[in-house]
């Protein structure tokens, strides 16, 4: 009886020893890791050659036929863009429109359906509420950043997130606990020059993007 104890013993021993650890989750971080893994395959990299350099952004892809949505400084006077899947393959793009707001629309012929990212609503965000980054910060793509949101500036028509953004980020979205898009990453501020990211960065509201799109495929070139 007291070899059975010990073999059962030894058993429970080896077991605790070797079974792997199990990683549980709270709420909160569950639900950051479905939406990032559901939207980081519709993210993408961008480098665009301007006269000045390479400019290099984010994009995210709103039609399931190439339609990428971005900031226009990303593109600006390039005529040479490169758009980067989160998958590794590279393509040309061209540029379907530009907007004043710091928007533009890109298109690329991936041969494929790609998948799309949600667009909200914009006019609902309040002050507070939590909020995620997506982007390429300093070529580090598919970096994710949480924040909420500070402020927002209506009459520059911005919403303001102390969400990490930094160069890189350009063009990339800003997402509610819902998963959709609220604004694309525009720019950022502080006292040195937009070189690194103090918690005060700013995006062009979703619903001025939706217009957009909108006029975009009414001309029939998106």
């Amino acid at each position: 009886m007291l070899r059975i104890k010990k073999l059962a013993l030894n058993i429970i021993i080896f077991f605790q020893l070797f079974t792997p650890v199990v990683f549980s989750f709270d709420a909160d971080e569950a639900r950051v890791i479905q939406i990032y893994e559901k939207i980081y395959p519709t993210i993408v990299s961008i480098d665009a050659q301007s006269p000045y350099g390479i400019s290099s952004g984010t994009g995210c892809i709103i039609s399931s036929n190439g339609g990428i949505l971005t900031s226009s400084h990303v593109i600006d006077k390039s005529k040479d863009i490169d758009v980067t899947l989160n998958n590794g393959k590279v393509y040309k793009a061209k540029v379907v429109s530009v907007m004043n707001n710091d928007l533009a629309l890109l298109k690329i012929n991936a041969n494929e359906n790609l998948k799309t990212i949600e667009l909200g609503n914009s006019e609902t965000v309040k002050v507070g509420q939590k909020v995620l980054a997506i982007g390429n910060p300093f070529g580090f793509s598919g970096t994710l950043t949480k924040g909420i949101v500070s402020r927002i500036d209506y009459a520059k028509n911005k919403i303001q997130t102390d969400a990490a953004i930094n160069p890189g980020n350009s063009g990339g979205p800003i997402i509610n606990s819902s998963g959709e898009v609220i604004g694309i990453s525009q720019s950022i501020y502080n006292p040195d020059n937009n070189k690194s990211n103090i918690g005060i960065g700013f995006a062009v509201p979703v619903n001025s993007a939706k217009d957009f799109i909108k006029q975009c495929k009414a001309k029939h070139i998106l």
